[in-house]
């Protein structure tokens, strides 16, 4: 990957100028011109390594979503999986090396959606999904430094001010990603009959209070080279959990740290996730992270990701497809 591409890809994941013209800045520190700057990210995205340039919400910004996990029988596990990928709330869905062995996000507007969506995935499977509220999250932040070997970056998860439901159709807007144009954010405000400066006092009041987690680039990993990762379960007494999260969420290469509920059949409660280049380099980390929170003698499990099924932006502000709720099974 050459240099302008490079950067474009990595230097922005955060601190995205919210100004009329941003495409014009980003030329002016990379020292070409502001087609330059368009026609890379028209190229990165084309080729599938970022989503969007966007926003990702902070915990509690607002909608719902819910980790599940289905545990499938190998002869059936891409069948599966179509149906799981197919549902337009579903944003990702992976194998992991484990008997439940298909993990997916759900999310929607609000959590009856979401459990409408698991309902009609189970009904459609014959299978009863583990369902895994999120109770806290710790740290929760996939904007890193590709240049590294593991990743790490962002900053210990806060409580999120949550979008007023008068900014709901901005939120969708900065959800489904910002228009490649020389002044993207006059599109948004025209589209939503706003002045421009209204609109961006807003995205930078999110993001002071932590509605936003980050707006910028969003990397996909995987076409960045971080092909290994391994998400991990601990079983923590409940009244330590929060202690060993925040002792977790400090250590270095975890990207993702929070707790969730327990559900039958299913013991754990405190969660992590390490992303590398290699498996070694994860198992590394992850093994210096469990040491260095003190959780080395509590029962846990890594649970390598084998394949991604399906990786896509969360719909928390932006309404399903119609009838997506009600597909038939």
């Amino acid at each position: 990957m050459g240099t302008l591409p490079f950067r474009l890809l990595n230097d922005w994941q955060r601190d995205f100028p919210l100004v009329a013209t941003p495409f014009a800045l980003l030329a002016d520190a990379c020292g070409c011109s502001e087609g330059d700057v368009l026609d890379g990210y028209a190229a990165l995205q084309s080729e599938g390594a970022i989503s969007r340039i966007g926003g990702v919400w902070g915990a509690g910004a607002g909608g719902a979503a819910l980790l599940c996990a289905f545990a499938v029988a190998p002869a059936q596990l891409e069948a599966v999986a179509a149906l799981v990928s197919a549902h337009p709330g579903v944003n990702h869905n992976y194998e992991r090396e484990n008997h439940h062995n298909l993990w997916f996000v759900i999310t929607g507007c609000n959590i009856t959606a979401v459990r409408a969506g698991i309902d009609q995935l189970e009904a459609q499977t014959g299978l009863p999904a583990l369902r895994l509220p999120m109770r806290r999250a710790y740290r929760i932040d996939l904007g890193f430094d590709l240049r590294k070997e593991l990743a790490h970056g962002g900053t210990v998860q806060c409580a999120a001010v949550p979008v007023a439901k008068a900014d709901a159709a901005l939120a969708g807007l900065v959800e489904g990603g910002l228009p490649l144009l020389p002044r993207p954010f006059e599109a948004w405000a025209q589209a939503l009959g706003q002045p421009l400066e209204e609109v961006l006092a807003t995205l930078q009041h999110w993001l002071q209070g932590g509605t936003l987690r980050r707006f910028g680039v969003v990397v996909r990993h995987h076409e960045a080279g971080f092909l290994h990762n391994a998400m991990t379960v601990f079983d923590v007494p409940d009244a330590q959990v929060d202690g060993y999260g925040a002792a977790l969420a400090a250590q270095h290469g975890i990207t993702l740290a929070y707790r969730r509920e327990r559900a039958p059949g299913w013991r754990y409660n405190l969660y992590c996730m390490v992303h590398g280049r290699n498996r070694d380099a994860v198992q590394a980390a992850l093994a210096t992270a469990i040491a260095g929170s003190g959780l080395q003698d509590h029962p846990h499990t890594v649970l390598f990701s084998r394949r991604r099924f399906k990786q896509a932006g969360a719909r928390y502000f932006r309404q399903l497809p119609a009838g997506a709720e009600h597909a038939p099974a």
